[in-house]
């Protein structure tokens, strides 16, 4: 393990393990990666100590390119077991609905992988794709006939939700309770889903132990609640299988290959979690985005096929909906000049990643046609790459088309309410606008 070290003097008010720092406005965090990428080595951030759950010390913050692209590259030397999606380590509690393969390893990362890439066939998508443009659609009439309010429940949330309990084949009845679940999930470090008071205490990093345990309760219960609610469908689908990926997990395939019903809870929350906060960021974001930034959004318009592509990347690239996630390294060794010993935790800043100066052109610049493009925004390269990367492309090509399209002066009013996460970059609610297409008489 290596000795801890604190934060040099000209990084203490760039805190990352603390939440206060993710209180901060966005240029401030681009500053401290900023300076976190010129330094010599990478920065050592110490992790506070939670009553309940172990920690180590702290962990080394990778915030060039370069670190994050080659740590992804070498699962061998950067290891996801224990955990990758918590700074502290997982609790056997938290280990039964959240250990899905984001947290493993080959061979049997690769296993599961191989199961749930069923999930994202070619038949799969192409049913996606025939789905998509309908509800998209669906989704502009409401807004349309319900006015402008809020756009994360009225347009952003709810594609990406529909499509994947779509696809797993939830009843329409259950997509409220999973959004609801899933908010809590990821919010977990918010105080609106975690109900813990954001005084001073909480915010330094110091909750208290009641805090701490109501926290984990509702974390708990939101996991136990998808994961219950898969199993039961599951047990339907062994008897009665489907044109569903629930039917197509718990049954086996030609290989013999199936998910078992903990293992399909554990994929379901890691599909929703991933799959429906990270595409419903974008879409917000990209809102934000495109009215802040007005001749983009001119640019898009003038060929909206032509550039749709190039700007959905640029969207990722620029809002990166996944803060970082975490690696933990197997044995001594250098990555890029950076000395690390065996049980440190090294930290892929997919947001500092993607401003790296040696890689991206200007990069605080948002630019829907920069090319080459080679954001981190999907993770980076190797196993664990995003699998679902392509239906989120088309999910966020297919809203924004439909909103430009049919509401062509849609822009976000005012400062979007953010989510307190050192993890995602959410957008909890955002005020917008629009003007009420013209209805046809006839």
């Amino acid at each position: 393990m290596a000795t801890p070290r604190t934060l040099p003097p000209e990084l203490r008010e760039f805190d990352l393990s603390g939440l206060g720092f993710w209180t901060r406005p966005d240029a401030h965090r681009l500053e401290a990666f900023r300076r976190m990428r010129e330094m010599e080595g990478a920065a050592f951030v110490p992790i506070a100590k939670l009553p309940f759950i172990a920690s180590k010390p702290g962990f080394h913050a990778l915030a060039r390119h370069a670190d994050v692209t080659e740590a992804s590259r070498r699962p061998e030397l950067f290891s996801s077991e224990p955990t990758a999606n918590t700074l502290t380590e997982m609790p056997a509690w938290a280990g039964r609905f959240f250990g899905s393969m984001i947290n493993m390893d080959d061979p049997r990362h690769a296993q599961i992988r191989r199961v749930v890439s069923r999930a994202f066939s070619p038949k799969i998508l192409a049913r996606a794709e025939e789905d998509l443009q309908r509800r998209a659609a669906r989704i502009v009439d409401d807004m349309i006939a319900e006015g402008p309010r809020d756009f994360v429940a009225q347009a952003a949330a709810r594609l990406p939700v529909e499509v994947i309990c779509d696809l797993m084949g939830i009843p329409e009845r259950h997509h409220g309770m999973v959004l609801n679940r899933t908010n809590v999930i990821l919010g977990y470090s918010d105080p609106e889903y975690n109900g813990i008071k954001a005084d001073e205490r909480y915010m330094n990093g110091d909750p208290r132990r009641l805090d701490v345990l109501k926290g984990a309760v509702r974390l708990v219960r939101a996991g136990r609640d998808l994961s219950r609610l898969v199993k039961r469908l599951g047990e339907e689908r062994r008897k009665r299988p489907g044109d569903d990926l629930i039917s197509r997990l718990v049954n086996a395939n030609d290989d013999g290959e199936s998910l078992t019903a903990q293992e399909t809870g554990s994929f379901f929350i890691l599909l929703v979690t991933a799959g429906n906060e990270t595409t419903r960021n974008a879409i917000a974001h990209a809102l934000r985005l495109f009215t802040e930034f007005p001749e983009q959004r001119r640019l898009l318009a003038e060929d909206f096929e032509g550039r749709i592509a190039g700007a959905v990347e640029e969207i990722v690239r620029y809002s990166c909906p996944v803060i970082q996630f975490r690696r933990n390294v197997t044995r001594d060794c250098e990555l890029n000049g950076i000395p690390l010993k065996k049980g440190d935790i090294a930290v892929l800043i997919y947001t500092s990643a993607n401003r790296d100066e040696s890689v991206f052109t200007d990069p605080d610049a948002f630019d829907i046609t920069r090319s080459p493009n080679p954001h981190v925004g999907f993770g980076g390269p190797g196993p664990h790459y995003c699998l679902g990367a392509h239906l989120a492309r088309r999910e966020i090509t297919v809203m924004l088309r439909e909103l430009f399209t049919r509401l062509p002066d849609i822009r976000s009013e005012g400062e979007p309410d953010r989510l307190l996460s050192h993890f995602i970059n959410g957008v909890k609610r955002m005020p917008y606008t629009f003007t009420p297409p013209v209805q046809d008489p006839s």
